[in-house]
């Protein structure tokens, strides 16, 4: 009996219940739904085995919707818990749990997700490769995250959930303090994740510089791909550290090591210095590709150039750059002293400037432009003030000396939420309904989107701007109840309205989701939006091989040149065998034997952990022993296909 203990939740309640039986119930769905409709063989054919760029990309999608309600529902039982004075929605450890959740669930199993989904996606097809570099291994990738986003959500029905903030400090997260295995989850889950975005990063370095179209220079790269090359850089750079501080926190839990410890020679800040140096970096890993995809946006539906695309690339090589020079500004109240806190803020500071060169050449693209008021550039226009916002709010907090006041506070809260909402949430949905009719044929409607974006902004500023207020009144984070005499109250009141008009506005966009797939046309054509760049070159639905012929690249908008000034992108109709590479289960089967691994490293299963260790490393010597050439599509296959989607009998 006391092995089952482990496995139970150390602090139910209602909702955790109703969890339980939603989670049973979904499940039971699914399976019965496949079952019914014999749809096990198509899943297993055509999406667990994939390495198709484009449908993992579709898959990152589906699990970023997923994990943004999933953290959603989190936000807003915060608000509401928040929303009186001494309420008794939620007890201090419900509480603990979800914005812990709520955290790790919107960075790293949403908005990560995400940026990974319009990278799969689109990155291929603008610098007109048929793949990425190494299929199988975006395979791995997204099974390696998939599995850990899931194995990270059953902890709020299997053992707790973590329960230290998802910045995870000791010695709050040490076994002395946290005894029970919800911050396991935090370890593991993260680390299984993490490996799969790290090779993501590799993989799409690689793509980028080794498999361009002819003509197609550095200085030719569509904005949204320069974005994405240098957040892969990031990403190589700055996950290896927190890949080593996951390691040495789950030993300290696991085996009781002292790396993190406040005894026996461990070093409590030692933690901290490592997942900021992760953490920071992770901030512009999520804004510079948004600021592609607004880049992309602007210039389309402004019908003009990218104003300064030279600047634009290098304020991003840049804020790349200084990105890792400012991770001590996370604890400027901790006693660094006052030199490191003065480099630092300085530091901080200056990430703003070419953040700001950003905002200025955004301003410039949209001067005297025939701007086009649709759905993705609404998104970018009520993304360039609420997002300046943000930036200011930034640089009152890298000062150093203004920071003992601010740090601690919901000042912070609404800061963090002024860049990540309207710079990273705003542009994904952008960059969603932008590249939905390359994804699936048909576009969202316009009506619903324009509603849903009115609706996020308004809500987006009742929820957060009080929040400045009660801040600098002295309101703290992460505290689950205040008294009626702080006269806190009303704006927290005001905040959780707020935060029902988003709650509204996020399902508007599953009614969208469901409507444009009901009833809207699927004659939108190749080019929906009169669009720039490559990926618009190419049919919808996108064939396997993405580009019958690779096109031909004179500029980085070869598609506009193309329309309007008469370039050709096809230099010849001939066509040819095309190598593709073969579908495979290994990246599927290995992402499961992680799971497992994962699930018994957490509750201290060893001989689990062996077995499942063991078939990690037996799906690594298949895979790396095979011989898989992959296959070709013929040349006569290629020209009936394109006959077909050109509509041509």
């Amino acid at each position: 009996m006391e092995f089952f203990k482990q496995f139970a939740v150390p602090h139910p309640s209602l909702p955790i219940y109703a969890s339980m039986v939603a989670i049973g119930l979904t499940v039971v769905a699914i399976i019965a739904g496949l079952t019914y409709f014999k749809k096990w063989g198509y899943l297993w054919r055509e999406w667990l085995t994939t390495v198709d760029h484009k449908k993992i990309g579709i898959m990152y999608l589906l699990s970023a919707i997923l994990m943004l309600f999933r953290g959603g529902v989190d936000a807003v039982m915060m608000r509401a818990q928040l929303a009186v004075p001494d309420n008794t929605l939620l007890d201090a450890q419900h509480y603990n749990e979800i914005f812990t959740t709520h955290g790790v669930v919107m960075i790293i199993f949403m908005a990560m997700p995400f940026i990974m989904a319009l990278m799969n996606f689109v990155v291929p097809l603008q610098i007109g490769a048929r793949d990425v570099a190494f299929p199988r291994l975006n395979a791995l990738s997204f099974w390696l995250f998939f599995m850990g986003a899931m194995l990270f959500n059953i902890s709020f029905v299997v053992g707790g959930s973590p329960d230290a903030g998802w910045t995870a400090y000791f010695p709050l997260v040490g076994p002395e303090l946290a005894p029970n295995v919800g911050n396991n989850y935090y370890m593991v889950a993260i680390q299984i994740a993490g490996l799969g975005t790290l090779m993501t990063g590799i993989n799409f370095i690689t793509t980028i510089l080794k498999m361009r179209a002819p003509g197609m220079t550095l200085s030719k790269i569509p904005m949204f791909t320069w974005s994405a090359l240098t957040a892969n850089i990031i990403i190589v750079f700055a996950f290896p550290p927190f890949t080593v501080a996951l390691a040495m926190g789950a030993m300290d839990r696991l085996f009781g090591t002292h790396f993190f410890s406040t005894t026996n020679g461990g070093m409590d800040m030692l933690w901290a210095n490592l997942f900021w140096v992760w953490g920071h970096p992770e901030v512009y890993i999520l804004i510079l590709p948004a600021f592609g995809i607004f880049s992309e946006v602007i210039s389309t539906f402004s019908r003009k150039n990218l104003y300064g695309y030279k600047s634009m690339v290098a304020s991003m090589v840049i804020i790349s750059l200084i990105s890792f020079f400012v991770w001590a500004h996370h604890f400027f109240t901790m006693g660094m002293g006052p030199l490191a806190n003065s480099i630092f803020s300085i530091t901080t500071m200056a990430i703003a400037v070419p953040t700001g060169v950003k905002i200025f050449n955004w301003l410039f693209t949209l001067y005297k432009g025939k701007i086009e008021f649709t759905t993705p550039m609404l998104y970018a226009l009520m993304f360039i003030p609420l997002f300046t916002i943000g930036g200011v709010t930034g640089v009152m907090l890298a000062m150093s000396a203004a920071d003992y006041q601010y740090h601690n506070t919901m000042f912070l809260v609404a800061h963090f939420h002024n860049v990540i909402i309207p710079g990273v949430v705003f542009a994904m949905l952008a960059g969603l309904t932008y590249y939905w009719p390359k994804m699936f044929g048909y576009m969202l409607n316009e009506k619903i989107g324009k509603w849903t974006v009115w609706l996020l902004s308004i809500g987006f500023l009742l929820a957060f701007m009080p929040m400045y207020i009660t801040g600098l009144d002295g309101q703290v984070r992460r505290a689950y109840t205040y008294s009626e005499a702080t006269g806190f109250g009303p704006l927290n009141m005001v905040s959780f309205v707020g935060a029902g008009i988003m709650a509204i506005g996020f399902a508007l966009i599953c009614y969208n989701l469901y409507y444009s797939y009901r009833y809207a046309s699927r004659d939108v054509g190749i080019d929906p939006w009169d669009a720039r760049t490559l990926e618009w070159a190419t049919h919808n639905p996108v064939p396997a091989y993405n580009f019958a012929i690779i096109p031909q690249v004179n500029s980085y908008q070869a598609v506009w040149d193309a329309k309007k000034n008469g370039h050709v992108l096809f230099k010849e109709e001939k066509y040819e065998k095309i190598h593709m590479p073969n579908n495979t289960g290994i990246p599927f089967i290995m992402g499961c034997i992680f799971f497992v691994w994962g699930f018994s490293m957490i509750f201290s299963l060893w001989i689990p952990v062996i077995v499942s260790t063991i078939g990690i490393f037996v799906c690594m010597a298949y895979n790396s022993f095979k011989e898989d050439h992959g296959y070709y599509i013929s040349a006569e296959e290629v020209k009936e296909t394109e006959k077909e989607l050109r509509g041509v009998s």
